[in-house]
């Protein structure tokens, strides 16, 4: 049985890790501790798997490209009786293999066995590999 699960979550208006950074280290963004946070309107339902080791994985330009680990989930009050959810996660964004996905809404379980590597040391400043050219790899097997 998996102990942990990560989410996935679409990064919408990035244009790469880089602008995903820029973004976070804005202060709106951060927490009263000040790590980045990103508040969501549902609450994770396995919260209990998320918290035992999980991360965020970014999809950016339709492509896993970074993954953020997870430490906590919050409750924000904006005052309109929603209740939403700040997944709180460290400052350090981590670069993964890239890896397509189609567009979705909200975020997404990710099975450990099925997130992409991070990239090694030295390659975190690579750039992602076109759509196209992506998604013939991964057909081939190769990514």
């Amino acid at each position: 049985m998996t102990t942990h699960i990560h989410l996935v979550k679409l990064s919408v208006g990035t244009e790469g890790v880089d602008d995903l950074e820029a973004w976070q280290k804005l202060p709106q963004t951060h927490t009263a501790d000040g790590l980045p946070r990103h508040v969501t309107r549902m609450w994770p339902k396995r919260e209990p798997q998320i918290l035992a080791g999980g991360s965020i994985y970014w999809v950016i330009k339709g492509q896993i490209q970074a993954r953020q680990r997870i430490l906590r989930l919050e409750e924000v009050d904006r005052g309109d009786g929603i209740r939403r959810c700040a997944i709180v996660l460290d400052p350090h964004l981590i670069r993964t293999a890239s890896a397509l996905r189609r567009p979705f809404q909200g975020w997404r379980y990710l099975k450990p066995e099925d997130a992409p590597k991070d990239l090694p040391q030295g390659r975190e400043g690579d750039d992602a590999l076109p759509p196209e050219l992506s998604a013939a790899l991964a057909d081939i097997g190769l990514l």
